[in-house]
This record gives C-alpha cells, sequence and structure tokens, in this order.
C-alpha cells in the first residue's frame, strides 16, 4: 500500500486520482486548508503554515492547488492571486518536504501548457524552452518553486497539463451550453491548437510518474493535438448539434480581455513525448474517441 498526500484533492483532477488510488487500496491524505479532520493535513499556503511533520513517511506527494485561470477576468488583482497560489503553495511544501527526515520519494508539483505560450503550429516536446506571456511566466515561476525539493534530492516531476475533457468540470463543462443549444463555434481564426486530454489519462500519467522513474518536467496531454477547428466540428459531431456560429477574435478579447488570448486564441501544438518514451499508454488517443467517452456516446 503507498501513503499519498495530496494538494487540491477535492478539485477535479485531484478527486479523481484519489478515488482511483482509494479503490486500489492506497492511503490518501488531502492537504486542506481549513481544520484538518481525520487523515487530513493541515496547511494554509497565504499563511506560510504547514503540518510538515504529518508529512514524515508519506511515499509521495501530488501537489494540485492552485486558484482557477479560467472562472473570470484577469484584473491585476486576480492576476497576482493565480500566481501567488502557485508559486507561495509549492515554495512552503518543497521547503517543507525538504526538511523532512523520511520524505516522499517523489514530488509531484503540477505545471500546465501555458508554460509555452502561444506558439502557433509550432510541436512542442518537453525540450522546448518557455514562451511569453502571463501564463509562461507563472508556470516557469511555479516549478521553479519546487527546486528547494529537489535540492535537497527528492524526485521532482512537473506534469504540464493540457485541457482536460471530463464528464463533470473543467473546460469542457463550460463549452457545453452554447453547444448544444446550438450556437457554438469556432473562436477566432480557429487555426490555433488546442493540446486536449482525458482526466483519465491525467490521472493515469499522474499514477505512472509515482511509480516510475520519471523527473522533471512531462507533457501531460493526448497524443493528437487539434486546431480549434477541428475540435468545434468534432464536439459538434458528438453532441449532434450545428456549429457555425463563430466567436471572432475581437469579440472574445472584448468579452475577457487578457485572458481570452491566454487561454481561448493561444495555439499549443504540445506532444506527450517523454511520458510515451517512459512506456505510458493512453486510454484514449483521439479526440472522438475522449468525447464519445466522457459525453456518453
Amino acid at each position: 500500500m503507498t501513503t499519498v498526500a495530496i494538494t487540491g484533492a477535492s478539485g477535479l483532477i485531484g478527486s479523481a486520482l484519489r478515488r482511483s488510488l482509494e479503490a486500489d487500496g492506497h492511503r490518501v491524505r488531502a492537504m486542506v486548508r481549513r481544520a484538518p479532520q481525520g487523515d487530513e493535513i493541515g496547511w494554509s499556503p497565504a499563511e506560510g503554515t504547514l503540518d510538515a511533520a504529518a508529512l514524515e513517511g508519506v511515499d509521495a506527494v501530488v501537489h494540485l492547488a492552485g486558484e482557477s485561470v479560467a472562472s473570470g477576468r484577469w484584473s491585476e488583482a486576480r492576476k497576482e492571486r493565480i500566481r501567488s497560489s502557485r508559486v507561495q503553495g509549492t515554495d512552503l511544501l518543497a521547503r517543507a518536504l525538504a526538511g523532512c527526515t523520511n520524505p516522499p520519494r517523489v514530488l509531484v508539483s503540477a505545471s500546465a501548457i501555458g508554460f509555452y505560450g502561444s506558439r502557433g503550429d509550432e510541436t512542442l516536446v518537453e525540450s522546448a524552452g518557455p514562451g511569453e506571456g502571463f501564463l509562461a511566466e507563472v508556470c516557469a515561476a511555479w516549478e521553479s518553486a519546487a527546486d528547494p525539493a529537489r535540492d535537497a534530492g527528492l524526485r521532482v516531476v512537473h506534469p504540464r497539463i493540457g485541457i482536460v475533457l471530463a464528464k463533470d468540470g473543467g473546460a469542457l463543462s463550460k463549452m457545453l451550453t452554447p453547444f448544444r443549444m446550438g450556437v457554438g463555434g469556432v473562436v477566432g481564426s480557429g487555426t490555433q491548437f488546442m493540446s486536449w486530454i482525458h482526466l483519465d489519462d491525467v490521472v493515469g500519467m499522474l499514477r505512472f510518474v509515482i511509480e516510475h522513474e520519471v523527473d522533471g518536467p512531462f507533457n501531460a496531454v493526448g497524443p493528437a493535438p487539434v486546431t480549434n477547428a477541428e475540435f468545434t466540428r468534432a464536439l459538434g459531431r458528438a453532441l449532434k448539434r450545428p456549429t457555425f456560429l463563430p466567436l471572432p477574435r475581437f469579440a472574445a478579447r472584448m468579452a475577457l480581455g487578457e485572458m481570452a488570448d491566454g487561454l481561448l486564441l493561444a495555439s499549443a501544438r504540445v506532444l506527450p513525448e517523454k511520458i510515451a518514451a517512459e512506456g505510458f499508454r493512453f486510454r484514449f488517443e483521439t479526440l472522438a474517441n475522449a468525447l464519445d467517452d466522457v459525453l456518453g456516446g
């Protein structure tokens, strides 16, 4: 039995990972910012507090906590919350783990494909450098914040997570209402690449890197990124709805400001080269299969 501590355990990925681990008999200790109950571990990134003693003897830590980047316009205050929720929390956790007498074997500290910025149709694998823009800067700082654990000799892994497709929650849930109403369509030019991944494969990857000697960043995306136009057609087919109402670039920017450029209009053609070379097997290799499963087709 493996003991895994998880931050963000109530989120989309964290809750799915917890269910998967517990179904196989592993022990999960959720790290919570309220008063801990039972097997939970208390911490507060904002206050800089963490029950480090509770991490002694844990086999692995999966760090997924961070404020959502897609739940509101990016005001300067919101951008600071997005950044600090990731960087401060990771630094606090990494320093606590570095000071453990009996530390975990691995820290899996989340990142995102926003690391690469918007790169058109350039093929992006793990050796590609960071891009430009707010999300790229946040992701680079987020990953660097784990350095204290890395410097102390822990194996540190950074899954750069793409657009997660799931039955409940995540990016797809925000798209479904307009598409089901028949008013969905291409965003901007439609040529921007979307690097998606099914939730089950994200969970599979996280478990894979806990169990295998993967180190450093890896792209947590499916093997077949698509353009926004291709994604739009595939979602329309899966829902049996028309997709003829586009969202022009100017309208997206008027509605969402900087967030439109960072999330909807950015192009990242990311491939999972590293994890595939390590032997990971995908359950969902094509967008059509992933959407059929998520939408109950």
